[in-house]
C-alpha cells in the first residue's frame, strides 16, 4: 500500500509499505477514505524527530470502510463505515471505564512513562503505524472504531477522530459558566473548533487570538471577537480586560502549546533537536526545557481571578519552569491532557446532522490526494494559501 512516511526533519514521503493484516481476533483493517493533517503532525515534522525512525507511518485522524475483520469482531462488519479515534484504547480497562481513554491501561506505553498509545505518533506513544495511508490495522474492533452512517460526505464525520473531541474536551474542561466568557489562544483547527463548541454550549463572549489573517477571518465570520497578536502585542491582556469589566475572561483555552511564537531561545533549542544525534536530542527535549511558554503565560495573565485554564495545545519538554510533559500526559489540573475521544462521542455525534451547527461540512480548507501529502505538510508548516485544515484522500 501507499503511505506517508517520516524520513527526517521536514522530510516526509509517500512510499510503498507492507499492507497491514489481522494480528488478533478483535482486529479490523480499514480502507482509508479520508485522513486529516493535524497541527500535532507538525511537531513530528519539525521537533520530535528524536522519537521517530525512518519509515514510520504518520497520521492519526482517519476514517474509512472496514475491509477485513477478525473472527471475534461483532460490533462492525466488512463494508461498515467507521471513524478511528487517535487514542488506541481498549474501552474496558479501569481508565477507559472512567472516560479516560487517553490513559488506557491496556495500551499505556510504560517504557516511556506515557499514557495510551496513539496512532502514528512516535516512540513516546507506542510507534503504532498511522492512518495517512491506504490501509490501517485497528485493534479493539468491538470498542474502538466509531460506526457512522452511510450517505453524508466524510467531512461530516472525520473530525470525530481528533478535532471535535479535542475541542469539545477543551471547552468542557474550561468550565465556562452559562452566559460566560472564554478566550481561545490559537485559531488553528482545534482553537477554531473550540470557539464553535463554546458558542454552541452557551458562552456569551468568545474571544479568539491569533496572528494569521485567514484564521482570524474564519473565526470572525462565526461571531468570535478576534484580536490580532501582531497588532495588539504586549497590550493584548489589557485589551481583553477592557471588554470584560477589568477582570479577564472566565476561562482561557490554550490551543497553541509548543508552537507558540515569541520565545526565540526556545525556538532555536527546538529547531536544534532536529540536528542532533537522537540520544542527545532526546535528552535535550526531556531535560533542557525547550518549550515555548508564551501562550501559557498569556493564559495565566488573561484569565480572571478564580477562572479556569484549559490546555489542549501539546507541550513536549519536561524541565520548563512547569513540568508540562508530566502534567499534560497525566491530565493533572489546570485542566489538560490528550482528548479522551471515545468518551465524548455520544455528546458530539447527534450534532453531526444536516443542520451542521458546528460547521463541519465546510471546515476543511483543502482536500488533496495522499500523493500530495509532502507538499501539504510544507504548506501547513508555512501557513500558505490560507491552509487551516487539510484532508487527504488515498
Amino acid at each position: 500500500m501507499r503511505a506517508l512516511t517520516w524520513q527526517g526533519r521536514r522530510d516526509v514521503r509517500v512510499e510503498d509499505v507492507p499492507d497491514p493484516h489481522i494480528e488478533g481476533p478483535t482486529d479490523i483493517v480499514v480502507r482509508i477514505t479520508s485522513t486529516g493533517i493535524c497541527g500535532s503532525d507538525l511537531h513530528l515534522y519539525e521537533v520530535l524527530g528524536p522519537y521517530l525512525e525512518q519509515g514510520d507511518v504518520l497520521g492519526h485522524e482517519p476514517m474509512g470502510v472496514v475491509e477485513e475483520a477478525g473472527r471475534d469482531v461483532t460490533a462492525v462488519r466488512v463494508g461498515d463505515r467507521v471513524v478511528v479515534p487517535f487514542n488506541v484504547s481498549c474501552g474496558t480497562c479501569f481508565m477507559c471505564e472512567r472516560g479516560l481513554h487517553s490513559q488506557c491501561e491496556t495500551t499505556q506505553v510504560r517504557e516511556q512513562g506515557t499514557g495510551a498509545a496513539l496512532f502514528g505518533y512516535t516512540k513516546l506513544y507506542g510507534q503504532v503505524p498511522g492512518g495517512q495511508a491506504e490501509l490501517l490495522r485497528v485493534p479493539f474492533g468491538n470498542t474502538l472504531p466509531i460506526p457512522v452512517p452511510d450517505g453524508p460526505p466524510d467531512d461530516r464525520y472525520v473530525y470525530l477522530s481528533d478535532v471535535l473531541p479535542t475541542a469539545w474536551q477543551a471547552v468542557r474542561y474550561a468550565s465556562i459558566p452559562p452566559g460566560g466568557s472564554v478566550t481561545v489562544l490559537g485559531l488553528g483547527p482545534i482553537g477554531d473548533m473550540a470557539t464553535r463548541v463554546a458558542r454552541h454550549l452557551g458562552a456569551e463572549l468568545v474571544i479568539g487570538i491569533d496572528l494569521v489573517p485567514e484564521r482570524l477571518a474564519r473565526a470572525a465570520a462565526r461571531g468570535v471577537q478576534i484580536f490580532d497578536v501582531n497588532r495588539c502585542g504586549k497590550e493584548l491582556p489589557d485589551a481583553i480586560r477592557e471588554i470584560t469589566h477589568g477582570r479577564g475572561t472566565d476561562a482561557v483555552i490554550d490551543a497553541v502549546g509548543m508552537e507558540a511564537h515569541g520565545a526565540p531561545f526556545a525556538k532555536t533549542a527546538q529547531w536544534a533537536t532536529g540536528l542532533l544525534p537522537d540520544m542527545v536530542a532526546r535528552r535535550l527535549m526531556e531535560h533542557a526545557g525547550v518549550d515555548r511558554l508564551s501562550a501559557l503565560y498569556t493564559a495565566i495573565d488573561v484569565v480572571r481571578r478564580g477562572g479556569t485554564i484549559s490546555v489542549s495545545g501539546v507541550y513536549g519538554g519536561a524541565a520548563d519552569p512547569l513540568p508540562l510533559l508530566t502534567l499534560f500526559d497525566k491530565q493533572i489540573q489546570v485542566r489538560m491532557g490528550q482528548a479522551n475521544v471515545r468518551h465524548w462521542v455520544p455528546e458530539i455525534l447527534p450534532l453531526l446532522d444536516d443542520e451542521d451547527v458546528l460547521g463541519v461540512d465546510g471546515f476543511a480548507t483543502h482536500h488533496l490526494p495522499l500523493s500530495d501529502a509532502p507538499k501539504a505538510y510544507a504548506m501547513f508548516q508555512d501557513k500558505e494559501d490560507g491552509m487551516v485544515k487539510t484532508l487527504l484522500h488515498p
